[in-house]
């Protein structure tokens, strides 16, 4: 399966800002970001041409590296959010939360959502008592999402619990037995990635 496996602590570098694409070591000094708040590349320290083409790409790679989506499976969430009713925008970052690598990351159960979809990889995770390793999987109101009995994975899934400050109003966790349930889908404002919805649908809109 494709997968994208560029430094990550470059994408967020590129992006300008810290995407938390690997995990705890965000939190720390050894933050790319924060070693070196430019782009990567030879000419990253200079000025770069602000264009609305520009301003609107980097608005869709930054939700695409944050997701940890490629770029064919991206346009087809795009697709699929245009099909159905109501906001484009809102329609796509409701379809990218219901992943199931990233509900375990808002769950508290991984570090970073590479971590996620390795572990659903492998077999780690079930949902409705069923083995799920599909990390495209689109949770439902209702699921109950569960780690796989004897799973060896356990004891890293509750060093990354510790560090979880809060769960999403739309979830509900519990973290002594490493189960969960979707309450419902998100809404809006209750979305915390770092983009601008409406900028990757007038890029897409060209």
């Amino acid at each position: 399966m494709a997968r994208d496996t560029s430094p990550q602590c470059k994408q967020c570098r590129r992006e300008g800002q810290k995407l938390f694409l690997k995990g705890e070591r965000c939190l720390t000094e050894k933050c790319g970001v924060e070693r070196r708040a430019y782009p990567p590349g030879d000419h990253g320290r200079g000025r770069q041409k602000q264009s609305e083409y520009r301003v609107q790409l980097r608005e869709k790679q930054k939700a695409r590296r944050y997701y940890g989506v490629l770029e064919a499976q991206f346009r087809r969430y795009y697709d699929k959010a245009s099909r159905q009713p109501g906001i484009t925008g809102e329609n796509l970052l409701t379809l990218l939360e219901r992943r199931l690598d990233n509900v375990i990351v808002r769950l508290g159960f991984a570090g970073s959502r590479r971590q996620a979809r390795q572990m659903v990889r492998h077999g780690h995770w079930t949902v409705n008592g069923r083995r799920v390793n599909i990390p495209s999987y689109q949770v439902r109101e209702g699921d109950i999402v569960a780690l796989k009995a004897g799973s060896p994975t356990e004891p890293i899934i509750r060093e990354a619990t510790e560090l979880t400050a809060n769960v999403p109003a739309w979830l509900q966790a519990d973290h002594d037995s490493l189960t969960a349930k979707v309450l419902r889908q998100p809404e809006r404002r209750e979305i915390t990635t770092p983009v601008q919805e409406q900028l990757i649908v007038e890029l897409y809109s060209k």
